[in-house]
């Protein structure tokens, strides 16, 4: 009988995965997108945590899948977090995002089609934010996977963000 490979014992749900440091997710503005983010970051492993301003705007469904809800991007803990801002046509972007990118998460990226500017460089200046600050502002973001809906979108995104802090391009293996 051939030794039992640990990777495929975790797969078939009897070994144990590698013990890791508990990730954090941040979603930024309470959407569709945000909610399966929050849902599936959850079940990936991820402390989730919802930073929407206006608390009108959450959701019973958001509520259900972060494990921390915050109005104030000053009191959001980031360090080491991976932080997706979902949607780049709100008036306070800057204000929002401004103490994210300045607390520096070890990933920060904001939704919105490649082919665009994004409007947060613009708004990240205008809160007074160094040039290198904000190119440390991934976009667009995700695996590329012809998104169209909220929850292909947040798929492409936890893929994303899985490949990279595994070191990997996302990539299928046979296409290497």
């Amino acid at each position: 009988m051939a030794a039992s490979d640990p990777a495929c014992d975790v797969a078939h749900g009897d070994g144990d995965p590698e013990p890791a440091e508990r990730k954090v997710l941040v979603a930024v503005y309470a959407n569709a997108v945000a909610s399966y983010l929050l849902h599936w970051g959850r079940e990936l492993g991820f402390r989730t945590v919802l930073l929407e301003p206006d608390p009108s705007r959450v959701t019973r469904a958001h509520r259900a899948g972060a494990d921390e809800v915050s109005h104030d991007p000053a009191r959001v803990e980031v360090t080491g977090a991976d932080v997706v801002v979902t949607d780049h046509h709100r008036d306070d972007i800057g204000a929002v995002m401004a103490p994210l990118v300045r607390a520096r998460p070890r990933w920060i990226g904001i939704m919105g089609s490649p082919r665009h500017q994004g409007p947060h460089g613009d708004a990240l200046r205008a809160q007074g934010v160094d040039e290198a600050l904000i190119a440390t502002v991934r976009r667009p973001i995700g695996l590329d996977i012809g998104s169209k809906a909220p929850a292909e979108i947040a798929l492409s995104t936890l893929a994303g963000l899985l490949a990279d802090r595994n070191g990997r391009d996302g990539g299928f293996f046979d296409h290497r």
